[in-house]
Formats: C-alpha cells, structure tokens, sequence
C-alpha cells in the first residue's frame, strides 16, 4: 500500500482558532473551511475527493505526522482528545461507506 506523509507542527495550535488555522494551512483545506470539529471531519474524510491539497488514490493511506504530541496532549487536552477522537471517527466514516481508512497518525 502506497502512502504519504505531512508533519503537522503542534507548537503552533494555542487554542481552537489556531487549531483550524494551523489544519486548515497543512492540509489546503478549501476556502469555505467552516472551522469547526464536524467540517474538519468532512475535509479529513475527503483525501479522494479534493478536500486537502493531497489526492489519495484508492487503497493509499495518509500519515499525519503529529509533532510533539506529549506536549500537545499537556497543554491542550480536550482539542488534543478531540483530534484522536476526529481521527478515528473519520476512518469509522469511511469504514461504514464500505471504504478502507485513509488516515494514520504518526505521534512523534
């Protein structure tokens, strides 16, 4: 299986604003983003269909490289928990549309 890879640079996530910001840029979400938990959802679940900067082909996988992820999970823990709980929720999604997971988190 194919995949690729992007860090995501925690350090820069200070609150919920600076989440979506900091997604929003690594990703290339689409301009009418609607920055909250359930439209990052529908972006991260659309690797296929043109919702990131990044076209995975069927059967690829997506490694999310998350830096400094202890440090994260200190200092934000409820949005730290509810990227885990987003992540795993979007390869559920996809899972029930008879779809194979696209993403992996890579903790660093």
């Amino acid at each position: 299986m194919a995949s690729q890879t992007v860090r995501l640079l925690t350090k820069s996530i200070t609150d919920w604003d600076s989440f979506h910001s900091v997604f929003a840029e690594t990703m290339g979400f689409p301009e009418f983003y609607g920055r909250n938990l359930n439209a990052w959802i529908d972006c991260m679940t659309g690797f296929d269909d043109g919702m990131t900067r990044f076209t995975v082909a069927p059967g690829e996988l997506f490694h999310l490289e998350v830096s400094d992820t202890k440090d994260f999970a200190q200092r934000l823990p409820e949005i730290c928990q509810a990227f885990l709980e987003g992540t795993a929720f979007v390869n559920w999604r996809r899972v029930e549309q008879g779809e194979p997971p696209i993403l992996a988190l890579v903790l660093l």
